[in-house]
């Protein structure tokens, strides 16, 4: 089993690239961080730190090791915060965490009897990756697969609205149904978000369906896209709420039965009744 000092000694040491640097850094002396990184090394049968007199360089093999490494630190830091109730790691998918997810982060952490939230913001697949490896006690999602040791429930259902510039022919329409989405040409934001697989349950196995012209990667690039008129996209409605009241975009609702995303809260089941996850989801579903 890694010792969790060393490790800690190890990425130090290549954040710093200098055993006396390093040292001073954690506070020992830089004999006692040889020491550790040796038997790191001794351990592990692999040369990490390739020496000279200019400084020290991580070698490939301490690149391998460096993110299980920080996966550990960040484990160890997880667990003993789960112990004490004294902190809560919650994450969100990109759309989320920055147009819907905040508020309530807040209003959570104003309860005296609340810990204090880290809130992680990334894609879905990472929050996905983050979760199931230990790294959050609850992800907020806009897809989820199930998997064993984990509950996920309902957190609410987010229309997905056409979004078009104001003088897009489209502009003045106050919904628009499925023939009409069907023939349009679609800007792609980021993947891995679960729309690719709600639009082929909206169209059929059969469409035919819309095309998508570009992958911009992110809502916001999505948004100054059509905002510059290079294309029109989908989006969660929550996501252009600010845009639509100044007048910048138009978002057009798609006639029934309508597109709209289950956003789910999901944790493991080890930790579900944990007063810190359990308040939490109970804050966030109620």
């Amino acid at each position: 089993m890694l010792n969790l000092v060393w490790l800690k000694s190890f990425i130090t040491l290549v954040q710093h690239r200098s055993f006396q640097a390093a040292a001073n850094h954690l506070g020992i002396a830089q004999p006692t961080l040889s020491q550790q990184i040796q038997k790191l090394e001794e351990q592990l049968d692999v040369l990490l730190i390739q020496r000279g007199k200019s400084g020290c360089e991580p070698t490939r093999a301490a690149q391998a090791l460096m993110p299980f490494a920080l996966s550990m630190l960040r484990l160890d830091q997880r667990a003993q915060e789960a112990v004490t109730g004294t902190s809560l790691r919650v994450g969100a998918s990109s759309n989320i965490g920055i147009y819907m997810l905040q508020p309530h982060v807040r209003s959570f952490m104003d309860r005296k009897t609340s810990p204090h939230v880290d809130l992680v913001i990334d894609n879905n697949p990472a929050i996905a990756r983050q979760l199931t490896s230990g790294e959050l006690d609850i992800a907020v999602m806009e897809w989820w697969h199930p998997k064993p040791g984990f509950q996920a429930r309902d957190w609410k259902q987010e229309p997905v609205v056409l979004i078009v510039p104001p003088g897009h022919p489209c502009a003045d329409m106050t919904q628009i149904n499925r023939e009409a989405l069907a023939g349009m040409t679609l800007l792609g934001g980021e993947p891995g978000t679960g729309t690719g697989r709600l639009l082929a349950n909206f169209f059929g196995d059969d469409g035919p369906f819309p095309e998508v012209s570009m992958q911009l990667g992110s809502t916001e690039a999505v948004k100054q896209a059509v905002k510059a008129g290079v294309g029109i996209s989908l989006v969660l409605a929550a996501s252009v709420t600010d845009e639509v009241r100044a007048g910048t975009l138009r978002a057009i609702p798609v006639s029934d039965p309508g597109l709209a995303k289950e956003l789910v809260v999901i944790c493991p089941e080890t930790i579900a009744r944990h007063p810190p996850v359990s308040s939490f989801v109970s804050h966030l579903c109620h």
